[in-house]
C-alpha cells in the first residue's frame, strides 16, 4: 500500500512544471547530502580515487553538486515515466542522431553512461528507436512492476532484466531491435575484467565488446545532460566507434572506460557518484568502502 501510495505522489509530481521542479530537486539534493551518510561517504572516496590531484575544496564543491543534481533527478524522473510525448520531445533535445540514421539497418548498440539524466535518456530515446534496454530488477515487486511497465510505456520497446541472459538480447537483435547498455557499474568478479578508470582498477563487465562480437552490432555512445534551470535536458549521439570490437574485450573494456572518463571530465558533477565503482578489488587488494 505504502508502495502505491509512493508511485501516486511520484504520478502528481508531473503535473508540476521543471521550474518548480528543478529548484525543488536542487533542495532535496542538499537533505540528501546531509542525511545520507553512507552515500556521501561513497562518494568522497570516488571522487578521492579519481581525482587525487584536486584540492579537497574542490572535490566538495563537485560532491555538493552531484548530490543537487541527483535531487533533481529524483524528482524529474516522473517527467520520463508519465508526461505526455510532445512534453518529453521538448525537455530532451537530441543532438547527433545523424550519426545513428547513418547506419541504417545495421544493428546499434547505445552504450549509454551512468549520467544523472540517464531515466530522462532512456524513455526519449525509446520514443525514436524501437529497442531494449538492460535494467536490474527491484527487491519490491510493486515498484519493479511500476518501472518495467513505466520503462516501456512507448511502443517497440523491450526491457530485459540482467538475469534473462544474452539469448533474449540475441532475439531481440533478431527481431530488429536496438539495445540500449550501461555496463559501466561494478557488478562484481563475473564477465568483469580489471581496466582503468581514472587510473584505479576497476571490474569493468565486458558485454559491450562481447555483444559486439557476437552480433556484429555498431556502438553508438549516448551521454545524457542536464541543463541548469528549467532548461531539461539534452542527449548527445556521438559517431558509431571505428575498428570496433578490437583485439580483445580488455582492449575494447579499456576503450570504453577512457571514453566515459572523457565525458566525465566534461561534467564531473554529474557522474553517478553515489555507487561503489570500486568495490570489488583485485586478489590481495584492500578494500576501499
Amino acid at each position: 500500500m505504502l508502495t502505491r501510495f509512493g508511485i501516486g505522489v511520484l504520478w502528481l509530481l508531473h503535473f508540476l512544471p521543471l521550474a518548480v521542479l528543478a529548484p525543488l530537486g536542487t533542495a532535496l539534493g542538499d537533505l540528501l547530502r546531509l542525511l545520507g551518510t553512507e552515500r556521501r561517504r561513497v562518494a568522497r572516496t570516488n571522487l578521492r580515487l579519481c581525482f587525487p590531484d584536486w584540492s579537497e575544496a574542490r572535490r566538495e564543491a563537485v560532491l555538493r553538486a552531484h548530490f543537487r543534481a541527483i535531487g533533481r533527478s529524483f524528482l524529474e524522473a516522473p517527467l520520463a515515466w508519465f508526461a505526455s510525448a510532445d512534453r518529453l520531445r521538448r525537455l530532451v533535445r537530441i543532438e547527433g542522431d545523424e550519426h545513428a540514421r547513418a547506419l541504417g539497418g545495421r544493428r546499434i548498440i547505445f552504450l549509454v553512461p551512468h549520467f544523472v539524466g540517464i531515466e530522462m535518456e532512456g524513455l526519449r530515446m525509446s520514443m525514436d528507436y524501437r529497442g531494449m534496454a538492460v535494467y536490474a530488477r527491484q527487491k519490491n515487486r510493486v515498484f519493479d512492476a511500476f518501472l518495467v511497465k513505466a520503462r516501456s510505456r512507448f511502443p517497440g520497446t523491450r526491457m530485459v532484466s540482467r538475469q534473462e541472459g544474452v539469448k533474449t538480447l540475441i532475439r531481440g537483435f533478431r527481431d530488429g531491435l536496438g539495445l540500449q547498455l550501461s555496463p559501466d557499474l561494478d557488478l562484481g568478479p563475473r564477465d568483469a575484467v580489471f581496466v582503468p578508470f581514472f587510473g584505479v582498477q576497476a571490474a569493468t563487465v565486458t558485454a559491450l565488446s562481447r555483444l559486439s562480437r557476437l552480433t556484429g552490432a555498431a556502438v553508438v555512445p549516448v551521454v545524457v545532460r542536464q541543463l541548469p534551470g528549467s532548461r531539461g535536458y539534452v542527449m548527445r549521439m556521438y559517431p558509431a566507434w571505428e575498428n570496433y570490437p578490437g583485439t580483445s574485450p580488455e582492449e575494447d573494456t579499456r576503450r570504453m572506460n577512457a571514453f566515459i572518463e572523457a565525458r566525465v571530465l566534461e561534467m564531473p558533477e554529474q557522474y553517478y557518484w553515489l555507487h561503489k565503482r570500486f568495490k570489488t578489488r583485485p586478489e590481495g587488494e584492500p578494500r576501499f568502502y
